[in-house]
């Protein structure tokens, strides 16, 4: 009955929250961190018992894949150097930076604790960075490093977390034993979720299905982080992994139909977790602000304050460095690699928004160590977690937007010229095929005058024809799905080539799905 009664609340709260992101233009995960607070504020709130770890298996993988699968792969393996920079050193200089500040203004928590925070709050979280940045008209270049920092740094500061973890529970860590473990546990995480990406590959292209398709898709982000997980490497790394190889072949081993009924189920599912973390840290919140109520609330306030800044201030102490250093030490060597300018250096630095990433870490938490005894210092990163996410989110979320038009930071127009090519294109393949088609059947050219001028003009023109179904408006059916096609197959053939970008290619392939599900 006590789940019943957290699955309606979830629910409520996420109907609520939505529609007051919609109604004020807001992201909504910032609807979701100021709900979670206000949830927080309620005295005596009934606290709902859960499994920690369990809470991390089941929020990560399917929200992580959404990413992975939605992340461009030839514009992340471009600006690879600048990823890596950001996601792998900027997640250990955050670590390291936050820990030691908590470590100096609160002497009694020991370090391997402070670093736990440290490693909860260093990766931006991508989810939240794809709902605050969707709404901007900023650069793609600068977008691929921001969301492919985001994807990536979850896994390494997810990884790192685990260590420190560990290092919590068992009270000894070895800075060499740390990193061959780190090493590991990444590379073998990466290689399971590589395999694993080609035997569901596999497996997909004889189901035909779109019901069974969409519900084996929901079982490989989880396929992968328990197998990983089993073998003791990296789960978080190993659903990454999958989600970017099976992205890569989506377009050519997915139907239509299943498509469109997949992003209502991604974009449901991971709203809905979404949701159950803000709504379950603010429920514990309550109980978390009665266990620190031996710290002074101003107190506790000005620590996180604290950390948030010197979070932000590492991050653009990184940033510029990472982008200009091996320009300066290569020379040429770099020159075909578009570097960021400063303007959009400072956009890169102001988007450290955190989210559902960092409070899952924080609420999987193990309550108790080995010894029966309390994690030590575990409301008190809790607290910490939750002020730098609504922080982050609330602060940089929202100046986001008026920075970028300070900086008169633009995309430019490539994207549309990149659409008027795409259409263009496809246009041509459409109009070959139906020639070609009409040929081999031997029908009339002239049956086709009508639906070349729609393809042509790109507007739907009304089809001629009675009430009866003629000869020739069978022929224009079977015309009209030769000539998506057609399109399908010269949208994927341009993106194999890399001549239109992966946000392009997935808008016109959503236009090509819903014509083709009319059909």
């Amino acid at each position: 009955m006590l789940l019943l009664e957290l699955l309606l609340l979830l629910l409520i709260c996420a109907v609520a929250l939505s529609w007051l992101a919609r109604h004020f233009k807001l992201p909504y995960p910032i609807a979701l961190v100021v709900g979670g607070a206000l949830l927080g504020l309620i005295p005596n709130l009934p606290q709902f018992p859960f499994d920690p770890q369990l809470l991390l298996v089941i929020v990560l993988p399917p929200v992580l894949y959404q990413a992975a699968l939605l992340t461009s792969w030839t514009d992340f393996k471009a600006h690879l150097r600048p990823i890596g920079l950001l996601a792998i050193g900027l997640v250990i200089a955050t670590t390291l930076a936050v820990g030691v500040t908590l470590k100096l203004m609160v002497p009694s928590v020991p370090w391997a604790a402070a670093f736990v925070l440290g490693a909860i709050v260093s990766p931006p979280d991508a989810v939240a960075a794809t709902a605050i940045l969707s709404r901007l008209h900023i650069p793609r270049h600068v977008v691929t490093i921001l969301e492919g920092e985001s994807l990536v740094n979850d896994a390494s500061g997810l990884v790192m977390y685990k260590l420190v973890v560990a290092a919590v529970l068992t009270g000894s860590f070895s800075f060499g034993a740390a990193s061959a473990q780190f090493a590991w546990v990444s590379v073998g995480g990466l290689l399971i979720g590589i395999l694993l990406a080609y035997v569901y590959i596999a497996v997909h292209r004889r189901l035909g299905d779109p019901f069974i398709e969409v519900i084996t898709v929901l079982t490989i982000p989880y396929a992968a982080y328990m197998a990983a997980e089993f073998l003791h490497v990296s789960g978080v790394l190993a659903v990454v992994a999958a989600g970017l190889v099976r992205g890569r072949y989506a377009p050519e081993i997915v139907s239509a139909e299943m498509r469109i009924m997949a992003r209502s189920v991604w974009n449901v599912l991971v709203f809905i977790l979404n949701s159950l973390v803000f709504i379950l840290i603010g429920i514990q919140m309550s109980a978390v602000m009665d266990n620190l109520s031996r710290y002074p609330l101003q107190d506790l306030l000005w620590l996180g304050t604290l950390i948030t800044v010197v979070a932000v201030v590492v991050r653009f102490a990184w940033v510029f460095p990472a982008a200009w250093l091996p320009h300066w030490l290569s020379g040429s060597l770099h020159e075909k690699e578009q570097r960021p300018h400063s303007r959009e250096l400072v956009i890169i630095g102001w988007c450290g928004m955190r989210g559902i990433v960092s409070l899952a870490a924080a609420l999987a938490l193990p309550m108790t160590l080995a010894d029966g005894s309390l994690f030590p210092a575990r409301d008190l990163i809790i607290f910490l977690t939750f002020f730098f996410i609504a922080a982050t989110l609330i602060g940089q979320g929202l100046t986001l937007a008026p920075l970028i038009r300070v900086l008169k930071v633009d995309a430019g127009l490539s994207v549309d010229a990149e659409q008027e090519h795409i259409r263009n294109a496809m246009r041509a393949a459409a109009i070959a095929a139906i020639d070609d088609q009409l040929a081999t059947a031997g029908a009339p050219q002239e049956w086709a005058d009508h639906l070349r001028i729609e393809i042509a003009s790109g507007v739907a023109l009304a089809a001629p024809g009675g009430l009866e179904p003629t000869a020739q408006d069978a022929m224009l059916l079977q015309l009209r799905c030769v000539a998506i096609q057609a399109k399908r197959k010269e949208l994927i053939r341009l993106w194999r080539a890399n001549d239109i970008s992966d946000e392009v290619m997935r808008r016109q392939e959503e236009i090509l799905d819903y014509q083709e599900a009319q059909l």
